[in-house]
Formats: structure tokens, C-alpha cells, sequence
């Protein structure tokens, strides 16, 4: 199976930034680095596993294909479109967030 390339648009990239700062500041380096590989870790199996992230929001918002996979170990949510020749990555959120409502800020 081959791999889609993963894209990041610039708030999902914003995301993630904001997470590792908090990590960093909140728990330390190590925590942080380890928050970052469970991230590549799921881009990875994005990429090579589009269809198995959660269509759940994707009913709730009318956003048709509109994935979600959780990370391991952590609670973020990487939200994605698998499009024809890449994954489009728009969020990595909180799970405890307000999904809905973070996702219509976006204007997605």
C-alpha cells in the first residue's frame, strides 16, 4: 500500500505548536518530544490508512468526509480530508475542546 503525502494547512501546523509549547512549559522536553512522535506516528498511519479515522464529526458538522483519529497516549484528535492525491490535515485539537465550535472558527 502506498502512502498519500500528508498535508498541513496552517492552523493544524499552529495546533500543534501551541501543544508541544504547553507540553514543554507544563510537563518538560521529554513529554513534549514524545507528544511529537505520537503525532508523526498518526500522520503516518493517516497516510497509509486514510479511511480508518471517525467520520463522526463529518455527520454532526454536514462536512462530508471529515475524518478524525486520537493520538496515542495523548488527548488530540488530528482532523483530515483524504482528497485524491493527498491527505489534507485542517486541526489537531483537544479532545475536550468544543469540537464543533472550533471547527466552524476555522471557517473549514
Amino acid at each position: 500500500m502506498t502512502a498519500k503525502p500528508v498535508v498541513l494547512r496552517g492552523r493544524a501546523v499552529l495546533d500543534a505548536e501551541e501543544a508541544v509549547a504547553y507540553y514543554v512549559r507544563e510537563a518538560g522536553e521529554k513529554v513534549a518530544l514524545d507528544f511529537v512522535d505520537a503525532l508523526e506516528r498518526a500522520y503516518r498511519q493517516i497516510a497509509l490508512h486514510p479511511t480508518s479515522g471517525s467520520l463522526r464529526f463529518a455527520h454532526e458538522l454536514d462536512l462530508p468526509g471529515l475524518r478524525h483519529r486520537p493520538l496515542r497516549r495523548f488527548p488530540y484528535l488530528v482532523f483530515y480530508v483524504d482528497l485524491k492525491d493527498q491527505i489534507d490535515v485542517w486541526r489537531v485539537l483537544h479532545g475536550a475542546r468544543d469540537i464543533p465550535e472550533w471547527l466552524r472558527d476555522e471557517g473549514a
